[in-house]
């Protein structure tokens, strides 16, 4: 198909800085593909790079079941992160910020040494990988009222909206990341709960998969990359005025307060 990639990038773009969504993505259906998606997230990227933006990592989306049911897509989405995305845990989020938001659970790995390819392993995975920490993925689409299929949210970078860490770094050999619980609480009050062993089985398949999905577009990961695995529980709609926090059962939480400040 005849697509204008910039065009496309470019009013993606524009809906993220204005705070005003876009009906659709693309023209037409006809004739998308994965690869024309990735390349309008590719052009965007471009730009922000171009711009003075920083690439800090990756992240993988709708890997778990409870996110693929939330959202009505039905396989995983991934994407760059840029650093303008990080926050700092335990400080305000502005809802200036974002459209309409979510936030979810999840596993950030951080790297030692670079990893990629079409035959990575769970063991690569694990060799490449320097520390683990809990994280908070806050996504939000630019499509007006989320109604996105899988070309929308790749060229829309994964709807990410943005990322925050929290320090409580573990070696993977200190972890059960087969079976490590999650809950997220808003106001100190549990509204969702999950488990790692529900991202892919573990989340260390997951980045093997999303290394492996992405090689063929080739994207690969640097040594200080931020990559997260996704989520492990449904998301939950984010409210002004609320105190967040993500919790994993024996290793950490992160927090924020979702409110107007720094």
């Amino acid at each position: 198909m005849s697509l204008n990639i910039e065009a496309v990038a470019d009013r993606l773009l524009e809906a993220r800085k204005n705070r005003v969504p876009v009906d659709k993505v693309f023209p037409t259906e006809d004739g998308l593909s994965v690869a024309l998606a990735i390349q309008v997230q590719q052009e965007i990227i471009r730009k922000e790079v171009e711009e003075g933006g920083r690439i800090a990592g990756f992240k993988l989306g709708n890997i778990a079941a409870a996110m693929q049911n939330k959202f009505g897509v039905d396989q995983p989405d991934f994407g760059y992160l840029m650093e303008r995305l990080f926050h700092f845990e335990n400080l305000p989020i502005s809802p200036d910020h974002f459209i309409s938001p979510y936030v979810e659970l999840e596993p950030a790995f951080v790297l030692k040494h670079d990893l990629g390819g079409s035959q990575v392993t769970a063991a690569d995975v694990i060799s490449a990988t320097d520390y683990v920490l809990p994280a908070l993925e806050i996504i939000d689409s630019r499509v007006k009222d989320w109604k996105i299929g899988i070309y929308d949210t790749l060229a829309d970078c994964g709807s990410v909206g943005g990322v925050i860490l929290g320090a409580q770094p573990r070696q993977i050999s200190e972890l059960d990341l087969t079976n490590t619980a999650g809950d997220i609480l808003v106001n100190g009050k549990v509204v969702a709960q999950g488990n790692t062993g529900d991202i892919y089985g573990n989340p260390v398949s997951a980045i093997a998969w999303v290394c492996r999905r992405v090689s063929e577009f080739g994207i690969s990961f640097k040594k200080g990359d931020i990559i997260l695995a996704g989520s492990c529980l449904a998301a939950v709609e984010m409210t002004p005025g609320t105190a967040i926090t993500g919790r994993f059962a024996g290793w950490g939480d992160v927090s924020f307060e979702y409110r107007n400040g720094r």
